[in-house]
């Protein structure tokens, strides 16, 4: 099944480059532009530069920053191959944990071979600016983050045990989340991690675009018979799917700019497969989600400004089975399906290109900015939903289906900058 191999990664040398605080980033797609130039100014060689170039040939810029940086020795590569562990530890809604998992380059393959499973839908143009940088670069600068079942934890106690002394690299960022980094060369260790891995399959967690790049860049180096095979693996951070620490949060939805928005014919539309209750106080939301959350219910909270809400409780749901014959039971029973497919399809007739497109609907991870984007005009509606579980990820991924757009948010996001995979 998976081919894990170990690598010599690219580094920061933190003598010529600065401390790694200063060097590393969150992932390129949640920067403002604002943010990246702050992180410019405190180091010029922070990987942003590399991550996200920006000027009139961006890609070929980076291409020979990376060079540069490299002959200067600012970046250096590991003279031994290792599988590197990295661990986030944080503090999320009054919960404090934190997760561990290795970092390793992990075969290409197909989706179709059932190996290396998606869990949502891509957007084209995110694909087509990774792949120009990776060809300027021939680099992975990030990793793909996916999980994997282990049900004795086989590789996760090895983890452990290899990580039990100081890490080589330690930071806190900005979001209080702190950041190890330890390397494993033992070449026994690494030679039993990689056999563990041989009968699994690996999840996508979070960087769906950045794999199918992978593999685009893989068929344009073979069409041009360009590389030497390390075009044929990509950096992954694989996780345990069922560590303890893991955390997924929710992301809303907001309605905007709707032609003929009524919110009466909206919940009289929502009574036909929903029992709806008016709540008086909106900041009781989540924990009323949760409630329903935990006793297996498929709820949401409907905000359209004042200080109340609606609660939606889903009373039947086969009623998904009727209306999407053609979707497996574990697609059936998500959240979100039950959301778009109920009420946004059905009730407002915002179909799936244009959810995809984001015309009438747009996405926020936290509960205070669907409420304040409600407050203050910027959306006719919010709908307040719960996380996905990870299990829900798994089956779906498993039946060879998708999630709509933002059906997942895995927090904390891994960190950008402390190994770099050299193709």
């Amino acid at each position: 099944m998976a081919e894990i191999r170990p690598f010599k990664a690219l580094r920061f040398n933190t003598e010529k480059a600065g401390t790694i605080d200063q060097l590393v980033c969150p992932p390129y797609d949640i920067i403002s532009e604002e943010q990246r130039k702050g992180y410019l100014q405190k180091n010029p060689h922070n990987i942003i530069r590399l991550e996200l170039p920006k000027g009139e040939d961006p890609y070929n810029a980076a291409g020979k920053t990376l060079n540069r940086w490299i002959s200067e020795g600012i970046l250096q590569q590991d003279p031994q191959e290792g599988i590197y562990i990295y661990e986030e530890e944080f503090t999320v809604n009054g919960l404090h944990t934190k997760f561990k998992g290795c970092i390793v380059r992990v075969k290409l393959e197909e989706f179709s071979k059932g190996i290396v499973l998606p869990h949502e839908e891509t957007l084209s143009k995110a694909k087509e600016d990774r792949f120009n940088l990776m060809k300027a670069t021939d680099c992975n600068f990030s990793q793909i983050y996916s999980l994997y079942m282990d049900p004795e934890h086989e590789i996760t106690n090895r983890l452990d045990k290899l990580s039990e002394g100081s890490p080589v690299n330690e930071l806190t960022d900005t979001d209080g989340v702190t950041h190890r980094l330890w390397i494993a060369t033992d070449e026994e260790e690494i030679k039993q991690i990689c056999h563990a891995f041989a009968d699994k399959k690996l999840y996508i967690a979070d960087g769906h675009h950045r794999y199918e790049t992978a593999l685009n860049y893989r068929n344009y180096c073979h069409e041009n018979h360009k590389g030497t095979g390390g075009e044929d693996y990509v950096m992954m951070m694989l996780v345990d799917m069922e560590h303890p620490g893991l955390v997924v949060l929710p992301t809303h939805r907001l309605v905007r700019d709707l032609q003929g928005f009524d919110q009466e014919k909206l919940l009289k539309g929502c009574k036909e497969y929903f029992e709806v209750t008016e709540e008086s106080d909106v900041s009781t939301a989540e924990a009323k989600l949760k409630e329903l959350y935990d006793a297996g219910k498929k709820a949401f909270a409907f905000y359209s400004g004042g200080s109340g809400y609606s609660l939606l409780v889903l009373r039947e749901e086969g009623v998904l089975a009727e209306l999407l014959p053609q979707k497996s039971a574990a697609s059936q029973g998500l959240d979100v399906t039950v959301l778009h497919t109920l009420v946004l399809e059905k009730i407002f007739g915002i179909d799936a290109e244009n959810m995809a497109k984001q015309i009438n609907l747009t996405y926020v991870k936290q509960f205070e900015d669907a409420v304040a984007a409600v407050r203050n005009g910027t959306a006719q509606c919010a709908f307040i939903l719960n996380p996905t579980k990870v299990t829900e990820i798994r089956d779906v991924a498993a039946a060879g289906e998708k999630m709509p757009q933002k059906s997942t948010y895995f927090y904390p996001k891994l960190i950008t900058g402390l190994v770099m995979n050299r193709f």
